[in-house]
């Protein structure tokens, strides 16, 4: 039986009926992901939801059958006939149009409730995260002079938002069948591959460390002996930037082949086309060892349950690297040390902070932890992570908590 947060279903209040969601796309589609996830759980509670992005094209292949209670929208200054909702929500500090925001204030000047107005800050689980999760932030000056903006941070504790984790996923995830998910994709798992034959999924920015880690794969060093033709991985590799440094891999070694599938050694690859976010997170559930990216996979890596490894996005001050050792405190928190060393000075390295050295020696540590003990751990911490609130629940109780509209309804 999978275990998730014991508390009800929050419904949404009549006078919150109705929600403004703004998105910014930047360079990835991480943002996108969350706010479209954000979106379609809060229209699972009875919300209406109205998305406001400035590119919208990856959801034809993200969510190609839309979601109900959910409109996008361009982004643009609002129609006559477009007024706010009763809860505003700017994903990632992209400020709303000065437009809507003047619309805003002109609501609460006219005397009717102003619009509650949330800022949905960045996942980390720096210890900052807490000390500003709910603070407010008065408007002085600009279009939305005498509003108050809230901010809310995603995040590992109980003193934070939480993490996006709709209703019923775990349990969606124990249910599924890892040979259907791997039919649709046309692959099926060899009788001859060996008994630690691994499925890995990789969906990554770009990756110094890729091709050492191919070379790794490819000739079968996986931390234990087997004939160096015997397939003891299988890979399969989104679009984007592990496509093409897998492709550019492949180059080096005289292949230039373009089917989707091909086998190098003891490493057997597959290209994805792009897929939908439900069926990205049954190849989560299917794979054995998740190589993620960025905010909104690395979450529905956390979810599945799996070993992970989380690519951060880059940054140029290095703030990432705090970022990371953050992450480790809390997700390595029961494991043994055994296992956490490894696990650790792996993601460290996958993060461009090790010496590249040390690849072998570590990769060699972790391959038989992804059945002895890694997997088992990542359930657990799943297991103690969704008994917390999730993060639609704690925006919801918080926008029925400033409005002052009383308890809110469950069902």
């Amino acid at each position: 039986m999978t275990e998730e947060s014991p508390a009800p279903l929050l419904c949404i209040p009549a006078a919150l009926r109705r929600w403004d969601l703004f998105c910014r796309v930047i360079d990835n589609h991480g943002d996108l992901g969350v706010c479209w996830r954000l979106a379609c759980d809060l229209a699972g509670r009875g919300a209406e939801v109205r998305l406001w992005i400035d590119d919208a094209s990856a959801l034809n292949w993200m969510a190609p059958q839309g979601a109900p209670g959910v409109v996008v929208l361009p982004w643009r200054d609002p129609q006559d006939d477009e007024v706010p909702g009763d809860v505003v929500v700017e994903a990632f500090g992209c400020d709303p149009p000065a437009a809507f925001v003047a619309r805003m204030a002109a609501r609460a000047a006219s005397g009717a409730p102003a619009p509650l107005w949330f800022n949905l800050e960045y996942l980390s689980a720096e210890p900052y995260v807490e000390r500003s999760h709910r603070l407010a932030s008065p408007q002085w000056s600009g279009p939305g002079r005498g509003l108050t903006k809230w901010f809310f941070y995603p995040g590992f504790t109980e003193r934070t938002g939480g993490l996006l984790r709709e209703p019923g996923l775990l349990a969606r995830r124990d249910a599924h069948h890892r040979a259907a998910t791997l039919a649709r994709l046309g692959l099926r798992l060899g009788a001859d591959d060996p008994a630690d034959h691994a499925l890995m999924l990789l969906f990554g920015y770009d990756q110094p460390l890729l091709p050492a880690w191919l070379d790794l794969l490819a000739d079968g060093h996986g931390g234990s002996a087997r004939p160096s033709r015997a397939i003891g991985t299988t890979l399969l590799v989104t679009p984007g930037h592990s496509e093409r440094q897998v492709r550019a891999w492949l180059a080096t070694r005289g292949l230039h082949r373009s089917e989707a599938g091909l086998e190098v050694g003891a490493l057997r690859l597959h290209f994805l086309p792009h897929v939908s976010q439900i069926e990205f997170d049954r190849l989560l559930w299917a794979s054995d060892l998740n190589l993620v990216r960025g905010e909104d996979s690395a979450v529905r890596a956390i979810w599945s349950g799996r070993p992970m490894l989380w690519q951060l996005y880059r940054q140029d001050d290095g703030a990432h690297a705090p970022k990371l050792e953050a992450f480790l405190d809390l997700a390595l928190q029961g494991m043994p040390a055994p296992l956490a060393r490894p696990v650790a000075e792996m993601m460290r390295l996958w993060n461009g902070l090790e010496s590249p050295a040390r690849l072998p020696v570590v990769w060699a540590q972790l391959w038989p932890l992804l059945r002895e003990g890694w997997g088992a751990a990542c359930r657990q911490r799943a297991a103690r992570w969704a008994l917390q609130p999730d993060l639609g629940s704690a925006l919801l109780a918080e926008a029925i908590a400033r409005s002052g509209h009383g308890a809110p309804a469950t069902s």
